[in-house]
């Protein structure tokens, strides 16, 4: 049995702490200085091409989550049917990216936002006017290579660190 000293334990807690102390720190101010995500991201939105949909429904039957409720008029007009409601409850998404896949027009496209926390259960469902395509909402390049070659290379903050050394 060995007999330790009282406050050995504390002083070499103390030390660990100042040599940290003194360390140049690695942590991002975020909501200031964001880093650039990866180009394949899988964020937490969808986002919808109304003029490229179908409404075949293929989205719709490849979610095995059930996360994806569309309503389309069963007459069609030019090949489409009319899309009348579009919804993603991404509560229940789980961002697996299987309806992405098999979209065969390419009328659906995981987005590049990951902040969307909301207060409300409610909030979480997003219509197909939430989800429309426009020039402030970014698209992934997840499952879309050519997508993926246009959007900014991903920043690690062990970039930013050796920038600043």
């Amino acid at each position: 049995m060995e007999f330790k000293r009282s406050g050995q334990g504390m002083a070499k807690g103390m030390w660990v702490v100042l040599q940290y102390l003194f360390r140049h720190p690695i942590t991002n101010q975020y909501p200031e200085q964001r880093l650039n995500v990866s180009r394949r991201i899988r964020g937490n939105e969808l986002i919808w091409s109304e003029e490229k949909c179908t409404g075949c429904q293929i989205c719709a039957r490849a979610c095995h989550i059930s996360a994806i409720n569309m309503t389309v008029d069963p007459v069609k007009v030019e090949k489409k049917n009319k899309v009348f409601t579009y919804e993603v409850d991404t509560g229940y998404c789980i961002m697996c990216g299987l309806c992405v896949e098999s979209c065969p027009w390419d009328a659906l496209h995981m987005g590049y936002d990951y902040e969307r926390a909301k207060y409300k259960r409610g909030d979480l469902v997003q219509s197909k006017e939430m989800m429309k395509e426009t020039p402030e909402r970014h698209v992934s390049g997840y499952f879309y290579p050519e997508r993926a070659a246009k959007l900014p290379t991903q920043t690690l903050l062990i970039d930013k660190i050796a920038e600043k050394k």
